[in-house]
């Protein structure tokens, strides 16, 4: 055979040859995808303007309007047109039109500025576009919405898009008033070299992109990519055994995803306790409880109350769940529970701890043993 044998010279340079082609063609593929969605999302934000411009002036308007859009547009396309999505995309329109260059308050061009901050800076995006307009993912640009200064944000814009700046190093950028210490700064090159360099964990890998939330939610993708069998298994298992305790439990929902920010969190399971007149939030960790476990939580817990919890509701609760092989742990959390009555009447109504760390670990020897077979 004239083949080459994968160990003959030439045969780990052609694989590494291969390795870059397909990687570069999956990051194309998903550039290409974000600038179609970026696009579409800035032409639904004119349209929902344009139309909320032609129709009642009255108070309240454009929130009965978003709100009936997002029940029309869920129940034609699925996820990803809720209400706070739909406002998201108008709010990206009113901060992005048409001319493209953002505008100052007196009503001058931001490029100026720009120019004085970052003399290496590219300028800002042209006008004309929409569809090549927006070359940043869409994640980029909900965290720029966050910027109220239209010359800083332009600025991020643009050193986002000429450094290739990941959304971990934008926001790091942000939140740390780069372009405010750069524009007091006397050696602007040198730190704006330094903002190109990804920190530890910065970087933005294929996967990264691919299985962006918004991304997926796009596509109307199901984006249960990152659950281990073990632990879907193990939380199925638990719901059930939840819902047999009893007729108190109600099932609500599972993998129930919440934005905070510009950041997607993921409830693994949600339960109502009809006699505690509660919801109940269930996490599963798969290792050891800790510390960011409990915070998380009451992130949850906050969120929950203040959109999730309807009129007349008691304060939700959390219940943590931890297997590691040699330690099951099951932790109730009361947080924002306004009295200590009404915690004393949470533990009693609710399955004793020592019981659901018992299940936890027996299941979790099943399903091993199970895998193992």
């Amino acid at each position: 055979m004239n083949g080459k044998k994968p160990d003959e010279p030439g045969y780990g340079v052609l694989v590494a040859s291969l390795e870059r082609l397909l990687d570069a063609a999956r990051r194309s593929s998903a550039r290409a995808v974000n600038a179609v969605m970026t696009a579409t999302y800035w032409e639904v934000g004119r349209r929902i303007v344009e139309f909320e411009q032609g129709g009642e002036k009255r108070a309240g308007y454009g929130e009965r309007l978003i709100a009936r859009l997002a029940q029309d547009l869920t129940g034609r396309l699925g996820r990803g047109f809720g209400a706070a999505n739909l406002t998201q995309m108008r709010r990206f329109y009113l901060t992005w039109p048409l001319p493209a260059i953002p505008q100052t308050p007196s009503g001058e061009s931001a490029a100026p500025i720009l120019q004085t901050v970052s003399e290496k800076s590219v300028s800002a995006p042209a006008a004309g576009r929409p569809a090549g307009r927006f070359p940043l993912p869409w994640s980029h640009y909900v965290r720029l919405m966050s910027v109220k200064d239209p010359s800083a944000r332009q600025f991020y814009e643009a050193e986002a898009l000429r450094a290739g700046w990941s959304f971990r190093q934008l926001s790091r950028q942000v939140e740390s008033m780069f372009y405010e210490r750069t524009a007091l700064s006397r050696n602007k090159a040198a730190m704006l070299e330094k903002a190109a360099k990804p920190k530890p964990g910065e970087r933005a890998g294929v996967e990264d992109q691919i299985k962006d939330p918004y991304l997926l939610e796009f596509l109307d993708l199901k984006d249960e990519y990152s659950e281990h069998d073990l632990e879907e298994a193990l939380l199925r298992h638990l719901e059930s055994f939840l819902l047999e305790l009893g007729s108190d439990f109600a099932f609500v929902g599972r993998q129930r995803r919440l934005r905070i920010g510009d950041t997607w969190f993921r409830v693994d399971l949600l339960l109502f306790h009809r006699r505690l007149r509660c919801l109940v939030i269930v996490d599963l960790k798969i290792g050891r409880f800790t510390h960011a476990d409990a915070g998380q939580m009451h992130t949850y817990l906050n969120y929950a109350r203040q959109h999730w919890t309807n009129e007349g509701e008691n304060p939700p609760v959390g219940l943590i769940l931890c297997s590691e092989p040699d330690d099951a742990l099951a932790q109730y959390s009361l947080e924002g529970l306004p009295n200590k009555i009404l915690a004393r009447e949470y533990r009693l109504a609710l399955p004793a701890e020592r019981k659901l760390a018992s299940e936890i670990d027996k299941t979790r020897q099943l399903l091993e043993s199970r895998r193992k077979a």
